[in-house]
């Protein structure tokens, strides 16, 4: 199978590729000019893209990819005005001329990703701030694809991920920090409940969601949003705790230190359809000893 795949520097992508590899798909890597450099495995194809829809177009049509899988996005918690375009431009803009030209060259399926944050307060649509609200503006966008092309287009909707090689200034690489540092560390009260995926189990979602996409009854799907949950949800005081069990370190954490953000999740989104037959491997707990594993291994 042949997949072009957006975001593939990013940690989710990275990780997927590794995946599809070994698996012996064919991937190919649509990328900025500036991040071409970082697409980390030889065996990737690059489309570097110029922002041109016609260039693209042209080269799907080529290519003739089975599937396209969109990662890329551009997230910031606040945003200010200058910001604005970015935003637009990364989770609204790039996505339509992918959709665009996934149209035009008779591609199969397009596999979308999005976010809990489109559903504060657990409300069907409501977003939690302006990122959430341009990948909705996305989805809104794919609803005119889905409804005049046969194009197979899901959403996979994600909560918050951890794993190695994660980059990103998320709650593990904050307790790791300071669990070595020894250094005290602000925080919320700690009472909002947290949903949060191991990599693996993220990434066994994406694999299971093409294979359902391969079969006959995959049309049934078009244009209908998944929910990639966790086997279990905590709250950010528990999810504490099972890290210090497991690194048997007590962690200096100041709770109430800071207030909670505004429009903080308390409760995250519970009402999205699960992907179907899909069961996370990993537990919470062997998810956090397998990341540091593999980071001490690094």
């Amino acid at each position: 199978m042949k997949i072009l795949i957006s975001g593939a520097t990013g940690f989710i992508g990275t990780h997927l590729i590794k995946r599809l590899l070994s698996k012996n798909y064919t991937i190919c890597a649509i990328v900025r000019p500036s991040a071409a450099k970082r697409v980390f495995n030889k065996k990737v194809a690059v489309y570097e893209f110029n922002n041109s829809t016609d260039d693209l177009v042209s080269f799907m049509q080529k290519e003739q990819f089975d599937g396209v899988i969109h990662l890329a996005s551009l997230f910031l918690a606040s945003h200010t005005s200058e910001n604005v375009t970015g935003l637009v431009e990364s989770n609204v803009l790039f996505g339509s001329q992918i959709l665009e030209a996934s149209v035009a060259s008779n591609t199969g399926w397009f596999i979308n990703t999005g976010t809990f944050v489109q559903h504060y307060k657990n409300k069907k649509y409501s977003p939690v701030n302006l990122y959430a609200a341009t990948k909705q503006a996305f989805e809104s966008i794919a609803s005119y694809y889905t409804e005049t092309s046969k194009i197979n287009f899901v959403t996979i909707e994600l909560f918050d991920t951890f794993g190695p090689g994660d980059t990103r200034p998320k709650i593990f690489n904050l307790l790791a920090k300071i669990g070595t540092s020894g250094e005290t560390l602000s925080m919320s009260p700690g009472n909002q409940l947290i949903d949060i995926s191991y990599i693996n189990n993220v990434i066994d979602g994406y694999l299971h969601m093409i294979s359902l996409l391969s079969k006959r009854t995959a049309t049934k799907m078009r244009g209908k949003s998944y929910t990639l949950y966790a086997k279990k949800r905590v709250t950010l005081k528990e999810l504490v705790k099972i890290f210090e069990k497991i690194v048997k370190t007590k962690l200096n954490i100041i709770w109430g230190g800071r207030e909670y953000r505004p429009r903080e999740v308390m409760v995250p989104w519970d009402k999205g359809l699960p992907i179907p037959g899909f069961h996370p491997r990993f537990s919470l707990e062997d998810g956090i000893r397998q990341t540091l594993k593999d980071i001490k291994t690094m």
